[in-house]
């Protein structure tokens, strides 16, 4: 299987969000049945998604590649190896360096945050220089909290403070609500966009990560745009599809269907 490199465009992954409370050995299935080559882990509770002997195990049972990790960041994985930022990056190179990912993902920080703010910024250099591991920022959103209109908790989140970072994630649906522009950021962020977390929005104010052709956002002139910058190597797919839960062959189709609709946007010259 030639690299995304060397195919001249970005590979597409399944993230395992799309399939968020599946076991991995049901998953990981599900995945390589829709077509996909590549997946991203999330880490979370289900001791799997830390363990790199078990996740290799899957990953070559199933002939995939794991390119990228996502660090337990959620707020139902605040307490996945502790709840220091910093400390959970740390464990996330270390998995990815032992399963083969070239990529970590993380979460900005919060406002309060000012520590591990000064070492996105300051230390991190040091940690990818010695793992090999890039370290990316996924872009955030502001929530809307009852009776008060929209509150951003994370700080940094304007197009020029993500310039800040070496490596970003730009998420479209998390764009979609901060009002970011995601063409004005692929073209800014150039060589600083590591990877891009796919789906499409509602466009209502929340972050729904719809299937890529439900929603407002362009897909197709997106995923052109982003081949065309050329820097960012892989694609996930983070999809909510919450509605087929338990229904594994209806989770397989609309796995499938998206990675087809992927296929077709490479075809058609992206």
């Amino acid at each position: 299987m030639p690299s995304p490199s060397a195919r001249g465009a970005p590979e597409f992954l399944c993230s395992t969000v799309s399939l968020f409370g599946m076991a991995l050995d049901r998953a990981f299935p599900l995945i390589a049945e829709a077509g996909f080559d590549g997946v991203e882990v999330m880490v979370t509770k289900d001791p799997d998604t830390r363990d790199p002997e078990r996740l290799l195990e899957l990953a070559n049972d199933h002939d995939l590649r794991i390119e990228a990790v996502h660090a337990p960041f959620l707020l139902v994985t605040r307490k996945v190896w502790g709840t220091d930022p910093v400390g959970k990056i740390v464990r996330s190179v270390e998995l990815a360096g032992r399963v083969g990912a070239p990529l970590v993902v993380v979460h900005p920080p919060y406002r309060w945050q000012a520590s591990y703010r000064r070492w996105l910024v300051e230390g991190a250099d040091e940690l990818v220089a010695s793992s090999g591991v890039r370290i990316a920022v996924e872009n955030m959103f502001p929530l809307r909290i009852r009776g008060r209109k929209l509150a951003s908790f994370h700080a940094r989140q304007a197009l020029e403070d993500l310039e800040r970072y070496p490596h970003v994630v730009l998420d479209t649906s998390h764009a979609a609500v901060a009002g970011l522009d995601p063409f004005a950021a692929i073209d800014r962020l150039g060589e600083r966009l590591a990877h891009v977390h796919l789906s499409n929005n509602a466009g209502r104010g929340w972050d729904s990560h719809l299937p890529l052709d439900q929603g407002v956002l362009p897909i197709p002139e997106l995923v052109r745009a982003i081949a065309a910058g050329g820097s960012a190597r892989t694609i996930a797919l983070e999809l909510d599809l919450r509605t087929h839960r338990g229904d594994a062959a209806a989770l397989g189709r609309e796995l499938a269907r998206n990675r087809e609709l992927c296929r077709s946007l490479l075809t058609l010259g992206v």
